[in-house]
């Protein structure tokens, strides 16, 4: 082989050479460019569903003085405002007898009402003709959109409160005309038994306050203090945590509950 030749085998070699390095860093910047890629899309996805629950992914006292308890699995916020007012702590108990607390603070007492179905519907579905109002049972949205635990300020839709009725939660209600004041006791009093429970104003019922668990129904005409709230505390001690056909466990919670409600430390 000449020298002309070699000359030329040694130019056609380091081309080759330049050609593969060239390659080799194109894929490693198409590696680059994937993992990027991937890692913008893993954020989305998580910020998405941060959106979709409300924020908070805790098990424990929640999001604030709301209490929101969401989890994927256990429940959603479905974008409804938490009400993170600071309650007024309530007076103790004087009546602990559910039908003597209801008749005193004149609300009426619908125990065992006829149970309405647990067929789950789409989100987003038109509110069913429920037979209560509030209600206390039938369609409801289907899974993971049943209303977290914790206090709104604004009324999430009927199906996916209903839904969360149905795994024995305690529902109080109340009409948005009620006095700052009133809420605010009503708030102080949900601090006390947040657990697997909710709050919030409804503006479609016939009351202004009440509470409800699946069949059951509290509701008070007028809210009339202290003995409104012990029948909302009887009620949750009889009701919470029953009949809705689904363990009250199987949504995590943590706090205290109707059932056993911590003790106010006015007098």
């Amino acid at each position: 082989m000449g020298k002309g030749e070699r000359e030329r085998d040694k130019l056609r070699q380091e081309r080759i050479e330049a050609e593969q390095r060239e390659e080799r860093s194109g894929n490693s910047r198409l590696i680059l460019a994937y993992a990027i890629g991937s890692t913008v899309v893993l954020a989305i996805a998580v910020l998405v569903f941060i959106l979709a629950t409300g924020g908070s992914s805790d098990s424990g006292g929640g999001k604030g003085s709301a209490h929101i308890n969401v989890n994927s699995a256990y429940g959603s916020t479905n974008g409804v405002e938490p009400d993170e007012r600071e309650g007024i702590a309530p007076p103790a108990p004087k009546v602990t007898n559910l039908q003597q607390a209801a008749k005193q603070a004149g609300c009426k007492l619908e125990l065992k009402l006829e149970d309405e179905g647990h067929e789950h519907i789409p989100k987003n579905s038109p509110t069913p003709n429920y037979k209560t109002s509030p209600p206390t049972s039938g369609k409801h949205v289907e899974p993971p959109y049943q209303q977290a635990d914790g206090a709104y300020a604004e009324e999430p839709a009927p199906i996916d409160y209903v839904h969360s009725l149905e795994h024995g939660r305690l529902e109080i209600q109340y009409a948005p005309s009620l006095p700052e004041k009133d809420q605010l006791e009503l708030k102080g009093l949900y601090d006390t038994m947040y657990g697997a429970a909710l709050l919030f104003p409804n503006k479609n019922m016939p009351y202004q306050v009440a509470a409800t668990t699946w069949t059951n129904l509290l509701g008070c005409p007028e809210y009339k203090g202290s003995i409104t709230l012990d029948a909302i505390r009887a009620f949750g001690r009889e009701t919470w945590g029953k009949y809705g056909g689904e363990p009250v466990f199987a949504f995590k919670f943590t706090g205290p509950t109707p059932s056993e409600p911590e003790e106010s430390s006015e007098s």
